[in-house]
């Protein structure tokens, strides 16, 4: 029987001695859309950082394909999983398909020279989040929004089983967030990527995604959207004299 893609154990996230979230556990198959919600200083963030091995874990333990992630050299891991993080890119001088065309380095030989197939899945990733239009203008010239795409299609053109993303809706519109939401459901269903996310969208996110991680900073429950509801796992994610979850429609509604 295969690996997961993804296998989390008692895991306790947090800087030097400060523990931020504890006692962590899940599993992620391959091809599969998940989402990472709670609220704001949960902890979302830092766990996508620990599982790319961009900080360490305080405990607990991270497999990917079966093998500890410790034990993955670093060219190793960028063939293994995809990273798009919140904080700025180093430049913004390059053109869209330049920055894209990045993704393909963990593949590429000595001296960065881009194959046929690097050129082709840079292609695709055009293709794909619809920026073919935009593909020679400089990342300084682009909107926010069209950044944020720009940087998932470097994550999809890197071509890994694994893609992490840090709020991947972060500064666009209702109906472009709805856009990456069903293009990381194509992808997951697709081609068979397993994709992890942390988002505030989390209505969104009921209707998408195939598993739900809830940050509570207690139990930290787990599973597919339908069976949190169920089990009334969303209303006791937000502070109850404020919002209140309805569990008949998946959303959350201010209390008056």
């Amino acid at each position: 029987m295969p690996y997961p893609c993804l296998d989390i154990q008692n895991l306790a996230i947090g800087y030097n001695t400060v523990t931020v979230t504890q006692g962590i556990n899940f599993t992620l198959p391959e091809g599969k859309l998940c989402a990472i919600v709670g609220v704001n200083g949960i902890g979302k963030s830092t766990l996508l950082r620990t599982l790319a091995a961009l900080q360490p874990q305080l405990s607990g333990e991270i497999q990917i394909n079966g093998q500890t992630l410790t034990k993955y050299t670093p060219i190793e891991l960028a063939r293994k999983l995809a990273v798009v993080l919140t904080q700025p890119i180093a430049t913004k001088n390059l053109t869209v398909k330049e920055l894209i065309a990045l993704g393909r380095q963990p593949h590429t030989n000595w001296w960065g020279t881009l194959t046929q197939k690097d050129i082709a899945r840079v292609s695709e990733s055009l293709r794909v989040f619809s920026l073919d239009e935009i593909a020679d203008k400089k990342c300084f010239e682009l909107s926010d929004g069209q950044l944020q795409r720009v940087l998932i299609a470097r994550a999809q053109a890197q071509d890994t089983p694994i893609i992490l993303l840090d709020e991947p809706t972060t500064h666009l519109d209702l109906s472009h967030k709805v856009e990456i939401f069903k293009r990381l459901q194509q992808l997951a269903h697709e081609h068979t990527k397993t994709i992890l996310f942390t988002t505030h969208e989390i209505e969104l996110a009921i209707q998408l995604c195939d598993s739900m991680l809830l940050l509570d900073g207690r139990n930290n429950p787990f599973g597919e959207p339908g069976t949190l509801i169920a089990e009334g796992h969303f209303e006791r994610l937000f502070p109850s004299e404020s919002v209140q979850f309805d569990g008949s429609t998946g959303t959350f509604k201010i209390k008056k």
